[in-house]
């Protein structure tokens, strides 16, 4: 006998109901909760690996004496946190004045003169420097470029002019501007490229916004209702879970011994 099959699916037809009743509504509201915790605790996770992280640079460094865990009977963790915070602000304060301007100097000079770590040390400071300082423009807006093919736009960083040798190299006498393309859902990588001025569309959005849209997919659009993003994940997790549910079954083929 020949096991009883759903019937295909056929084009243009609805794909049934998701079924109704307790165990469906017990799988949305699992489904809703784990949208709703899912960010939380990995946000707690990302910031407890990062202070433990810190403390594990910051306490071989610190004296025995001075160390929480020799007047507790347990550690503390972020205090190493708290001290990389005041070193750095001390050095900030210290190489605000000439003293400590002039050991900067004297300290870039040492490195300048090794040819291998020379060109690590400057691009690393003038990304530093690009990035945390507060009169800097790159990837503080927010675009819109034709990509992968026309008619298709992506979501773009906008950055810097290029330099006046790229500049040279470029075709045409258009202006250019570098731009960095991230994927979803991970927003850390992508692609970098010049592009003309003209084709950028420039968006009022900010970075915040322009990160989570790409790492949701599209699912959570800027400046809409929390409570409509958790719905829209959670329907969107159903959705999915109704598809593969209403997917035919295909006969196995009967084994000929």
């Amino acid at each position: 006998m020949t096991p009883d099959l759903p019937p295909p699916v056929t084009p243009g037809e609805q794909p049934p109901a998701a079924p109704s009743g307790l165990m469906a509504r017990f799988r949305k509201y699992f489904l809703t909760g784990l949208v709703v915790a899912g960010p939380i605790a990995i946000t707690f996770y990302l910031t407890w690996w990062f202070v433990t992280w810190v403390d594990g640079l910051v306490r071989p460094f610190v004296p025995i004496a001075y160390r929480p865990e020799t007047y507790l009977p347990f550690g503390l963790p972020g205090s190493g946190l708290i001290v990389a915070v005041i070193a750095l602000t001390l050095l900030g304060f210290l190489t605000a004045n000439l003293i400590g301007r002039t050991l900067v100097d004297l300290g870039e000079k040492i490195l300048g003169r090794i040819p291998a770590v020379r060109a690590i040390y400057r691009g690393l400071k003038q990304v530093f420097e690009t990035l945390f300082s507060g009169h800097g423009s790159s990837f503080r807006r927010v675009g819109l470029v034709e990509f992968p093919s026309p008619g298709m736009w992506s979501i773009v960083l906008i950055s810097q002019s290029p330099s006046p040798e790229v500049s040279r190299s470029l075709p045409g006498q258009e202006e250019h501007i570098s731009v960095f393309l991230p994927c979803a859902p991970n927003p850390t990588t992508g692609f970098f490229f010049y592009v003309p001025k003209s084709k950028i569309i420039e968006v009022e959005m900010s970075t915040e916004d322009a990160a989570t849209l790409i790492m949701s997919a599209g699912v959570v659009q800027p400046g809409s209702d929390p409570q409509k993003k958790v719905a829209a994940l959670a329907g969107m997790a159903n959705a999915a879970r109704a598809a593969n549910s209403a997917r035919p079954l295909q006969p196995q083929p009967a084994k000929v011994e």
